[in-house]
């Protein structure tokens, strides 16, 4: 009889009396048959995971279906669902056939509860439930106990990871600032202009244009990956905290960072890409043919046109949110960073398409191993006083460990350690606390680039049509070891692939070019951990040690 009713809406629903049928459908017996349905196909799915060996994915799985609906299950059967750091204790059973169910509204009352005391985490752990002796009392009622309180933030920190897991470290990492930072996020790829980027780069396949490696650099889930910056900068903000007068509006409570920081952390991001893809233009003509008709290589002139303009666009983008942030030193800050980031492309010797050469080593008596060099080396250049200004470049050319630093330091240390330098800023933290943070980022930064330096000499032999670095600090040490291989890099004067890359790669293999860098991975390792070892024992300063060691052996 109720079907008289749907047929008034054979033009419309609109013209079908939604109440009348509401109240019919409670009445009878279809929300009953539907439970027994829903429990049916329920069943049918935990049948096959039961088929699946043990483990936290399955049990993850099973409790996602135990979620969705309410379904009774015996003690053996029953799953707790609970966040990281929480523990269960304490649970007896008067009677072995006592039932229990797990219901979204259970799960969303732990949640609450866990919110309210800090420990929400963004993974679930499910943990099987066991049955121990009953208890002495007697007692008929379960008896939970949820550890929510009294907890030290060292139990809190996520456990060590193997020290070469890096993809581990930093998706670790990502849970505790909320979500990844990748500035190539949804509404990133999402957007007509990154989506407009996006096709023309498919039009450059096969041209080898050097923006396609470049693309490939920063989508390449590894230790080159820069997209890991802002998750640093997010992850120091969190680690260091922000002053009481910070206006609640401003925090984001569920991370643990200020809305204003995690804009800072995409500024970062964007700036130091599109430091990247401009790297990617290619000098078409020679200087002494400047303002002549360009050649026939539609590709190259192409890609270059992309390059430029999509550069253009992330930083405009950057300094568009920079402005946004009204806050003046930031600003000045920042800009100083864009600033040496620019000095950097001008640092040095190049070729004729700009890739830098290294500098004629120094003749110097002193021993490799003496004063002056390896840990005595003074890396400050003039920052210590005041990192608005240039960098001194007194004493650094032809000095293998300062000219290695100042080049990267102006080409990254510098974005990051400024980076970390303003979140401190906006947190409305102390001016030395701040000077420890750009130290930091320093640091890590030049930690991070000696790995990446070290990465082609892993290898006894270098693949054909190999290339690396040629002011990489096994390079660089190298030369400071056996000047005569200089003579080999001079052939680069006009275009480094006129050099024989083989012959460097097995020459610097054969001197102490690797092992000084390694101990220059570790100085600038444990200068960057020095500087978290004075933040108070957090989940976020773990993460930040776990990648730390992720990148290289202490």
């Amino acid at each position: 009889t109720l079907y008289e009713e749907i047929e008034k809406g054979r033009k419309s629903v609109d013209n079908i009396d939604y109440t009348k049928v509401h109240e019919e459908v409670l009445q009878g017996p279809g929300l009953e048959k539907t439970k027994i349905l829903q429990r049916k196909h329920s069943v049918a799915a935990m049948k096959v995971l039961n088929e699946l060996p043990a483990n936290d994915a399955r049990r993850a799985l099973q409790n996602i279906i135990l979620a969705m609906q309410e379904l009774f299950l015996s003690p053996v059967a029953l799953y707790e669902c609970v966040l990281i750091h929480v523990k269960v204790r304490d649970v007896s059973f008067a009677k072995p056939d006592c039932a229990y169910k797990m219901s979204l509204v259970r799960i969303y009352g732990m949640q609450t509860l866990l919110r309210t005391t800090h420990l929400r985490k963004s993974v679930v752990k499910v943990i099987a439930a066991s049955v121990p002796p009953s208890s002495p009392s007697g007692a008929s009622v379960p008896s939970r106990w949820i550890a929510t309180g009294g907890i030290s933030h060292d139990k809190l920190a996520p456990k060590p990871v193997p020290k070469h897991d890096w993809n581990r470290a930093v998706s670790e990492a990502e849970k505790i600032v909320g979500y990844p930072t990748s500035f190539l996020s949804l509404r990133w790829l999402l957007s007509d202009e990154i989506a407009n980027v996006a096709l023309h780069l498919r039009k450059l396949v096969g041209s080898n244009h050097p923006l396609l490696r470049t693309a490939k650099i920063l989508i390449y889930n590894g230790k080159n990956n820069m997209q890991a910056w802002g998750l640093i900068v997010l992850l120091i903000s969190k680690a260091v905290g922000h002053a009481p007068t910070v206006p609640d509006l401003e925090q984001d409570k569920s991370a643990g960072v200020l809305q204003s920081q995690r804009g800072l952390a995409e500024i970062t991001e964007m700036i130091r890409t599109a430091h990247l893809v401009h790297q990617g233009l290619v000098n078409l003509q020679p200087l002494a043919d400047a303002g002549n008709e360009l050649g026939s290589d539609s590709d190259t002139i192409f890609g270059n046109k992309i390059a430029l303009l999509s550069g253009d666009y992330l930083l405009g983008n950057a300094c568009l949110q920079l402005a946004g942030l009204r806050n003046q030193p930031l600003i000045e800050l920042i800009s100083s960073a864009v600033r040496d980031l620019a000095e950097s492309n001008f640092f040095g010797e190049r070729d004729q398409q700009n890739n830098p050469l290294p500098s004629r080593p120094i003749e110097c008596p002193v021993a490799t191993d003496g004063p002056g060099r390896g840990s005595d080396v003074d890396l400050s250049f003039g920052d210590m006083v005041d990192n608005t200004q240039p960098l001194s470049l007194a004493g650094v050319m032809g000095n293998p460990e300062k000219e290695w630093a100042l080049r990267h330091i102006l080409g990254a240390g510098s974005l990051l350690g400024k980076s970390c330098q303003g979140t401190m800023m906006l947190a409305g933290q102390s001016e030395a606390l701040q000077r420890r943070g750009y130290m930091f980022g320093k640091h890590l930064s030049l930690a991070w680039q000696t790995c990446i330096d070290l990465e082609p000499f892993s290898s006894d032999v270098l693949p054909a049509g190999g290339r690396f670095s040629l002011v990489s600090a096994p390079v660089l040490f190298h030369l400071d070891h056996d000047p005569s291989l200089y003579d080999e890099i001079q052939k680069g004067r006009e275009s480094v692939d006129n050099i024989n890359f083989a012959k460097v790669h097995a020459a610097v293999l054969k001197g102490p070019g690797p092992e000084r860098t390694r101990a220059l991975q570790k100085k600038h390792s444990l200068a960057a951990m020095e500087v978290l070892n004075e933040l108070p024992p957090s989940d976020a300063r773990t993460a930040l040690q776990n990648i730390i060691l992720a990148m290289q052996d202490i």
